[in-house]
């Protein structure tokens, strides 16, 4: 976050950012490294602690005893958290996921009872994800048949945040093959239902402080009030979780770029070659400058869309853009910032290659950048 930028902040969300940029010095960089090479979740070190501060709260409206932050507070709360550890930031980010479907469709009941779960420290999880449907979404085959006064859930989700830790679940399940989209519906479902079994932990490439695991659902069954919306309302009720859960991706990838900018601009200040600084070299310079450029456009764009959802405005093409134009140029700025530091950036002695690292998933969750340029093109088109 540049001064500028800071500056800007209204005085709570000036304290929400310090609050995290503290706590990220001591409590997130020194450890960091050692917990990206063994793929550590560092649940009593950083996330208990989290909790104790009410970040898995920010998007929990004060009448069910959440902080009730507007989006641009949280998206902020969610930008420094990336830029200390994205593994980090995804997995506090999972809570808020899981919750979103009920801003978009719940009933008081059912955000009383996710509040009531989580309110003394929990995860939540969104499960959409399968086998055999992953971008499209559509292809969800976890089914969900009435019986009496519940519904009773069969299937595996896969690639699920968080769901080892998580006390509840938002699932997208089948209720009507024959409808297509108009027959997904979405369920609220507590974690210690009979017939849940997580199961492993993904070996990523990166975010390895998150756990991402595999959920199969056996005769789960769910009461009939934890519908989420309407039955065949799932797959609407989906896309619109996504497209308000896309800019808080966007930030935690700018918080990524923020990170290898910082690095550089160090490493430039201090590594002699051809016996002066190579931060006197024009060629990195403009590299440096064009880091700091996508790196400000990604985050003006994710503000943007946090204001247009916090006034009510429809954003999905604005989401989808943000998202997608943040995804590529964390990947970009943090390639670039391996090839600033050459052969250091390649070792694991230095910060850079883990950014490049961490970078990565964010071309592909929440829906691949091909997806949101879909999204986009049609948008523009209908």
């Amino acid at each position: 976050m540049t001064k500028a930028t800071r500056q800007m902040l209204t005085d709570d969300q000036r304290e929400y950012v310090d609050m995290i940029r503290k706590f990220g010095e001591k409590e997130i960089k020194p450890y960091i490294a050692q917990w990206d090479r063994d793929a550590y979740f560092p649940l009593e070190e950083v996330y208990n602690k989290l909790f104790e501060m009410g970040i898995h709260l920010v998007d929990v409206p004060e009448q069910y005893g959440g902080l009730g932050l507007e989006p641009l507070a949280s998206g902020m709360i969610f930008e420094q958290l990336g830029y200390f550890d994205a593994g980090i930031a995804v997995s506090m980010g999972a809570v808020s996921l899981g919750f979103k479907p009920l801003l978009v469709a719940g009933s008081d009941y059912q955000k009383q009872m996710f509040a009531d779960l989580i309110m003394d420290g929990g995860f939540a999880a969104f499960a959409l994800t399968e086998p055999g449907a992953g971008s499209d979404a559509g292809s969800v085959s976890t089914m969900a048949k009435p019986d009496g006064d519940d519904w009773v859930i069969n299937g595996t989700k896969c690639f699920i945040t968080c769901a080892k830790y998580a006390k509840i679940f938002t699932v997208i399940a089948q209720t009507d093959k024959s409808k297509g989209l108009k027959g997904l519906t979405a369920f609220l479902v507590k974690a210690d239902t009979p017939g849940i079994s997580v199961m492993g932990h993904e070996d990523k490439m990166g975010i390895r402080t998150s756990v991402t695991s595999t959920v199969n659902f056996d005769e789960v069954r769910v009461p009939k009030e934890n519908v989420i919306g309407e039955v065949g309302d799932g797959f609407k009720i989906a896309m619109m979780t996504l497209d308000i859960a896309r800019p808080v991706v966007g930030v935690v990838a700018v918080g990524i770029m923020q990170d290898c900018i910082d690095l550089c601009k160090d490493y430039m200040q201090t590594r002699v070659q051809f016996g002066k600084p190579i931060a006197r070299l024009q060629g990195l310079q403009f590299k440096l400058a064009d880091m700091e450029i996508a790196c400000q456009t990604a985050r003006a764009m994710c503000y943007r869309v946090f204001e247009m959802e916090q006034n009510g405005i429809q954003c999905s093409l604005e989401a989808s853009v943000a998202k997608c134009y943040a995804g590529d140029s964390a990947m970009k700025v943090s390639t670039d910032a391996v090839q600033i530091f050459g052969g250091y950036g390649y070792s694991r002695e230095y910060p850079v290659e883990k950014l490049m690292r961490d970078a990565k998933i964010y071309q592909i969750f929440e829906g691949t950048n091909e997806v949101q340029r879909v999204v986009i093109a049609n948008n523009l088109l209908r």
